[in-house]
């Protein structure tokens, strides 16, 4: 009636009494909550023999486990050469979290006390064992859960570094289209500018070469304007070509390029706890690169002049005007860089209740932030095609040429990722309790990935390092990031 004892060399099939020991915590446990059956009442509590343990354990709120139980010759107490605090109850699994309490509404047991008392034992986390695949986490109180630990030691291994975040494709992004040749002058009665050229992105973004001018007797007709229109009047601004009319026409306006976009921020903030240990934070995606601005189509010209005109029998139209080139696509953002894994050696939830008491927490080394992806470069603008030509032989006036498309900006390179946190005890709400005896060290957290294409030194777009102290408050999964 005292508890249920577990020895690494006990059996599973046995009842659990100090003659005959079950072999794993997490069977001992159960019995312990819940009873042995035939309608034994729950005893709480388990005492483990000092030894190694390579399990993962739940602890219902209200059960206790007494470690470091010198189990030679059927003692099962705690002083001794080989017992107490020089042969704790080691619980070291090769992956997950080793200790975890669960609150008092996920367990059955009833009453006030609720605690669970753990004491002797030392719970190791191996590095990178946690749920993500990158953090180390000894211990984790659930939600509302009850725990006081005493005379024991807790340790977590190293965090991984980040991953580092997808570049974009090496190769540059779609390039535009070359515009249509206008038709030449007497070959048509109605020459019609050239057709104007698309360029679609794979975001659904177009760029349009502009219609080239139309010929005509007297006079030629204007070169529409590049897609998509520029903001501002400039020299590239892609506008179309006049026709001509006392005077030759004019090309179309080189479209200008679409705009660079920039570094992306690397992650901020300490990241928040869950039930699977610490979420940090994601370095910043790249923004895409803008598309380059098509070329306004060249202006038409005419067949008809003091000097000039289309000889008798053949079609009477002017030149027509070359269309504009379309503008290459924008490259894709690089993506951020990854998070760096966390060591923590206690994770204290929402509503919990911790004590902590001559005991030993010591945390790893944080993992480093992931690098940032580097962006793609933009698609090449292409060429305005040229006017038809005047009728040979005669001084008829040429249509005008397209304006060139204008080159896709450059996609962004990302953020770094933030660096992985190494703190003793992770709390969202201060509802704990350090006594006489606690040893809380922590080593270093991680560094802060770089952004992508950044140099040794180019703090910009770089993440944060990762939290760290003996005790650090972070944010729920519940709350929005701070």
């Amino acid at each position: 009636m005292c508890g249920v004892f577990v020895s690494e060399h006990g059996d599973d099939n046995h009842p659990g009494t100090k003659d005959a020991p079950v072999k794993t915590l997490q069977h001992a446990i159960g019995l312990a909550a819940h009873g042995r059956g035939h309608g034994e009442a729950a005893t709480r509590r388990v005492y483990a023999c000092g030894g190694e343990f390579a399990e993962t354990i739940t602890l219902p709120s209200g059960v206790d486990l007494w470690g470091g139980r010198l189990c030679d010759g059927g003692d099962w107490s705690y002083e001794g050469a080989f017992g107490g605090p020089d042969h704790r109850t080691i619980i070291a699994p090769p992956g997950g979290i080793p200790l975890r309490v669960l609150g008092a509404e996920d367990t059955e047991l009833a009453g006030d006390d609720t605690a669970s008392l753990i004491s002797g034992v030392r719970v190791v986390a191996a590095a990178a064992s946690a749920p993500d695949g990158k953090s180390s986490i000894a211990v984790i109180l659930s939600t509302g859960a009850r725990a006081n630990v005493q005379d024991s030691v807790i340790v977590a291994g190293d965090g991984k570094d980040g991953e580092p975040g997808g570049d974009a494709p090496s190769v540059r992004a779609t390039d535009g289209v070359e515009g249509n040749h206008g038709a030449s002058a007497c070959t048509a009665d109605a020459a019609m500018g050239a057709l104007p050229v698309v360029t679609v992105c794979d975001d659904g973004i177009e760029s349009t070469g502009g219609y080239g001018g139309d010929g005509g007797l007297e006079a030629g007709g204007d070169g529409a304007p590049g897609e998509p229109a520029p903001a501002e009047i400039s020299e590239r601004d892609g506008r179309g070509g006049a026709g001509a009319d006392a005077r030759r026409c004019k090309d179309g306006n080189d479209g200008a390029d679409g705009a660079d976009a920039g570094r992306a921020g690397g992650a901020i903030g300490p990241g928040i706890l869950s039930d699977d240990g610490w979420i940090g934070v994601h370095g910043e995606d790249g923004k895409k690169g803008g598309v380059g601005y098509g070329g306004g189509g060249g202006g038409g010209s005419k067949s008809r002049g003091p000097m000039f005109a289309c000889p008798v029998g053949l079609p009477q139209s002017g030149a027509a005007g070359g269309s504009g080139g379309s503008g290459g696509c924008g490259g894709k953002g690089g993506k951020g860089g990854g998070y760096g894994g966390a060591s923590i050696g206690i994770v204290a939830l929402e509503g919990t209740d911790l004590t902590v008491a001559n005991t030993d927490v010591l945390t790893g080394k944080g993992g480093q932030g992931g690098v940032g992806g580097t962006g793609q470069r933009g698609g090449v603008g292409r060429r305005g095609a040229h006017g038809g030509v005047g009728y040979t032989g005669g001084d008829m006036w040429d249509a005008c040429r397209g304006g060139d498309g204008g080159n896709g900006g450059r996609g962004g390179d990302a953020g770094g990722g933030l660096g992985g946190a190494s703190v003793g005890i992770a709390y969202v709400v201060p509802n704990f309790a350090i006594r006489p005896g606690t040893n809380i060290v922590a080593a270093g957290a991680g560094q802060g990935g770089s952004a992508g294409n950044a140099g040794q030194k180019d703090q910009a777009g770089k993440g944060a390092d990762g939290p760290w102290g003996e005790l650090y408050r972070f944010g729920a999964a519940s709350e929005p990031p701070r």
